[in-house]
Protein backbone atom coordinates (compact mmCIF):
# COMPACT_ATOMS: atom_id res chain seq x y z
CA UNK A 1 0.00 0.00 0.00
CA UNK A 2 2.83 2.39 0.90
CA UNK A 3 4.59 1.81 -2.42
CA UNK A 4 1.33 2.49 -4.29
CA UNK A 5 0.83 5.79 -2.45
CA UNK A 6 4.47 6.69 -3.00
CA UNK A 7 4.12 5.95 -6.70
CA UNK A 8 0.99 8.10 -6.97
CA UNK A 9 2.69 10.93 -5.08
CA UNK A 10 5.70 10.84 -7.41
CA UNK A 11 3.46 10.68 -10.47
CA UNK A 12 1.39 13.74 -9.54
CA UNK A 13 4.12 15.87 -7.98
CA UNK A 14 7.24 15.04 -9.95
CA UNK A 15 8.79 17.76 -12.05
CA UNK A 16 9.75 17.28 -15.68
CA UNK A 17 13.55 17.35 -15.88
CA UNK A 18 15.48 19.18 -18.59
CA UNK A 19 19.24 19.15 -19.15
CA UNK A 20 21.11 22.30 -20.19
CA UNK A 21 24.80 22.66 -21.08
CA UNK A 22 26.63 25.88 -20.16
CA UNK A 23 29.44 26.48 -22.65
CA UNK A 24 31.93 29.24 -23.46
CA UNK A 25 35.62 30.00 -23.39
CA UNK A 26 37.64 29.89 -20.19
CA UNK A 27 36.93 32.86 -17.88
CA UNK A 28 33.63 33.77 -19.57
CA UNK A 29 31.80 33.49 -16.23
CA UNK A 30 30.03 30.14 -16.60
CA UNK A 31 30.52 29.00 -13.01
CA UNK A 32 29.61 32.42 -11.61
CA UNK A 33 26.43 32.25 -13.71
CA UNK A 34 25.62 28.80 -12.30
CA UNK A 35 26.30 29.87 -8.71
CA UNK A 36 24.15 33.00 -9.09
CA UNK A 37 21.27 30.91 -10.42
CA UNK A 38 21.56 28.40 -7.58
CA UNK A 39 21.43 31.21 -5.01
CA UNK A 40 18.21 32.50 -6.56
CA UNK A 41 16.36 29.22 -7.02
CA UNK A 42 17.59 26.98 -4.18
CA UNK A 43 16.34 27.85 -0.69
CA UNK A 44 19.08 28.38 1.91
CA UNK A 45 21.84 27.80 -0.66
CA UNK A 46 25.04 29.63 0.24
CA UNK A 47 27.74 28.13 -1.97
CA UNK A 48 31.18 29.61 -2.40
CA UNK A 49 31.83 33.37 -2.46
CA UNK A 50 31.56 34.48 -6.09
CA UNK A 51 34.90 36.30 -5.98
CA UNK A 52 36.65 33.03 -5.03
CA UNK A 53 35.41 31.02 -8.00
CA UNK A 54 38.28 29.57 -10.02
CA UNK A 55 38.61 27.88 -13.39
CA UNK A 56 36.41 24.82 -13.85
CA UNK A 57 38.31 21.65 -14.64
CA UNK A 58 35.75 19.12 -15.80
CA UNK A 59 32.13 19.61 -14.78
CA UNK A 60 29.97 21.45 -12.24
CA UNK A 61 26.33 20.42 -11.89
CA UNK A 62 23.40 22.42 -10.56
CA UNK A 63 19.73 21.48 -10.19
CA UNK A 64 17.09 24.18 -9.94
CA UNK A 65 13.30 24.23 -10.04
CA UNK A 66 11.78 26.82 -12.35
CA UNK A 67 8.03 26.64 -11.83
CA UNK A 68 6.92 23.07 -12.55
CA UNK A 69 10.20 22.22 -14.30
CA UNK A 70 13.54 21.04 -13.02
CA UNK A 71 16.61 22.21 -14.91
CA UNK A 72 19.83 20.24 -14.55
CA UNK A 73 22.66 22.58 -15.55
CA UNK A 74 25.99 21.18 -16.73
CA UNK A 75 28.77 23.80 -16.46
CA UNK A 76 31.62 22.52 -18.64
CA UNK A 77 35.22 23.75 -18.47
CA UNK A 78 36.13 26.14 -21.27
CA UNK A 79 39.85 25.52 -21.66
CA UNK A 80 40.92 24.49 -25.17
CA UNK A 81 41.82 20.93 -24.19
CA UNK A 82 38.47 20.45 -22.39
CA UNK A 83 36.33 21.63 -25.29
CA UNK A 84 36.73 18.26 -26.97
CA UNK A 85 34.61 16.81 -24.14
CA UNK A 86 31.67 19.14 -24.77
CA UNK A 87 30.15 17.06 -27.53
CA UNK A 88 29.80 14.12 -25.13
CA UNK A 89 26.89 16.05 -23.58
CA UNK A 90 25.14 17.38 -26.69
CA UNK A 91 22.88 14.42 -27.50
CA UNK A 92 21.51 14.35 -23.94
CA UNK A 93 20.79 18.06 -23.53
CA UNK A 94 17.59 19.99 -24.13
CA UNK A 95 19.17 23.43 -24.47
CA UNK A 96 22.40 25.45 -24.54
CA UNK A 97 23.65 28.49 -22.64
CA UNK A 98 26.67 30.07 -24.34
CA UNK A 99 28.64 32.59 -22.25
CA UNK A 100 30.77 35.36 -23.74
CA UNK A 101 33.31 37.51 -21.89
CA UNK A 102 32.25 40.97 -23.12
CA UNK A 103 35.43 42.51 -21.71
CA UNK A 104 37.86 40.36 -23.69
CA UNK A 105 37.92 41.98 -27.13
CA UNK A 106 40.81 39.76 -28.26
CA UNK A 107 38.96 36.52 -27.45
CA UNK A 108 35.65 37.64 -28.98
CA UNK A 109 36.39 36.30 -32.45
CA UNK A 110 37.66 33.00 -31.01
CA UNK A 111 34.47 32.76 -28.96
CA UNK A 112 32.36 33.38 -32.07
CA UNK A 113 34.25 30.68 -33.99
CA UNK A 114 33.84 28.26 -31.08
CA UNK A 115 30.11 28.98 -30.93
CA UNK A 116 29.80 28.40 -34.67
CA UNK A 117 31.52 25.04 -34.30
CA UNK A 118 29.20 24.11 -31.42
CA UNK A 119 25.95 24.85 -33.25
CA UNK A 120 27.09 22.93 -36.33
CA UNK A 121 27.19 19.71 -34.30
CA UNK A 122 24.38 17.41 -35.44
CA UNK A 123 23.55 16.38 -31.87
CA UNK A 124 22.44 19.95 -31.07
CA UNK A 125 19.91 20.09 -33.89
CA UNK A 126 16.85 22.03 -32.72
CA UNK A 127 18.24 22.83 -29.26
CA UNK A 128 17.27 26.34 -28.03
CA UNK A 129 20.24 28.70 -27.65
CA UNK A 130 20.67 31.35 -24.95
CA UNK A 131 23.70 33.54 -25.73
CA UNK A 132 24.84 35.72 -22.84
CA UNK A 133 27.18 38.70 -23.25
CA UNK A 134 28.54 38.61 -19.70
CA UNK A 135 30.35 41.14 -17.47
CA UNK A 136 28.17 44.02 -18.62
CA UNK A 137 28.55 45.60 -15.18
CA UNK A 138 32.13 46.58 -16.07
CA UNK A 139 33.05 49.85 -17.76
CA UNK A 140 35.28 48.10 -20.30
CA UNK A 141 32.49 45.78 -21.51
CA UNK A 142 31.79 45.82 -25.23
CA UNK A 143 28.29 46.98 -26.18
CA UNK A 144 25.85 44.25 -27.16
CA UNK A 145 25.77 45.49 -30.76
CA UNK A 146 29.51 44.81 -31.12
CA UNK A 147 29.15 41.32 -29.62
CA UNK A 148 26.25 40.61 -31.98
CA UNK A 149 28.34 41.74 -34.97
CA UNK A 150 31.07 39.24 -34.07
CA UNK A 151 28.46 36.47 -34.06
CA UNK A 152 26.81 37.50 -37.36
CA UNK A 153 28.47 34.64 -39.21
CA UNK A 154 26.44 32.18 -37.12
CA UNK A 155 23.01 33.59 -38.02
CA UNK A 156 22.52 31.27 -40.98
CA UNK A 157 23.65 28.23 -38.97
CA UNK A 158 21.22 29.05 -36.15
CA UNK A 159 18.41 28.76 -38.68
CA UNK A 160 14.89 28.69 -37.26
CA UNK A 161 15.76 27.32 -33.83
CA UNK A 162 14.89 29.42 -30.78
CA UNK A 163 17.76 31.80 -30.01
CA UNK A 164 18.15 34.79 -27.71
CA UNK A 165 21.19 37.01 -27.13
CA UNK A 166 21.24 39.40 -24.20
CA UNK A 167 23.42 41.44 -21.85
CA UNK A 168 24.06 40.00 -18.39
CA UNK A 169 26.20 40.40 -15.33
CA UNK A 170 26.51 36.97 -13.75
CA UNK A 171 28.28 38.57 -10.78
CA UNK A 172 25.42 40.95 -10.01
CA UNK A 173 22.61 38.75 -11.33
CA UNK A 174 21.53 41.35 -13.90
CA UNK A 175 19.65 39.72 -16.77
CA UNK A 176 20.46 36.22 -15.52
CA UNK A 177 17.00 35.24 -14.34
CA UNK A 178 15.18 36.62 -17.38
CA UNK A 179 17.47 34.50 -19.53
CA UNK A 180 17.00 31.27 -17.58
CA UNK A 181 13.21 31.74 -17.45
CA UNK A 182 13.18 32.20 -21.23
CA UNK A 183 15.23 29.04 -21.73
CA UNK A 184 13.08 27.04 -19.31
CA UNK A 185 10.03 27.91 -21.39
CA UNK A 186 11.74 27.06 -24.68
CA UNK A 187 13.09 23.63 -23.68
CA UNK A 188 9.61 22.65 -22.52
CA UNK A 189 8.31 23.32 -26.04
CA UNK A 190 10.83 20.99 -27.74
CA UNK A 191 9.45 17.42 -27.63
CA UNK A 192 12.15 16.23 -30.07
CA UNK A 193 14.94 16.93 -27.55
CA UNK A 194 17.10 15.37 -26.31
CA UNK A 195 18.24 13.09 -29.12
CA UNK A 196 19.48 10.58 -26.56
CA UNK A 197 17.61 10.39 -23.22
CA UNK A 198 19.74 10.64 -20.09
CA UNK A 199 20.05 7.38 -18.19
CA UNK A 200 18.71 7.66 -14.66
Amino acid sequence: MFSLLKGLWEYFFRKDEYFVVILGLDNAGKTTFLETIKRRYISNYHGMPLEKISTTVGLNVGRIDVGVQRLVLWDLGGQQDLQTLWNEYYAECHGVVYMIDSCDRHALQISAETFNRVIHHADLDGAPLLILANKQDREDALPLTEVESAFDTSVESIGNRDCRIQRVSALRGEGVFEGIEWLAQRVKEKPNRPLKPVKS
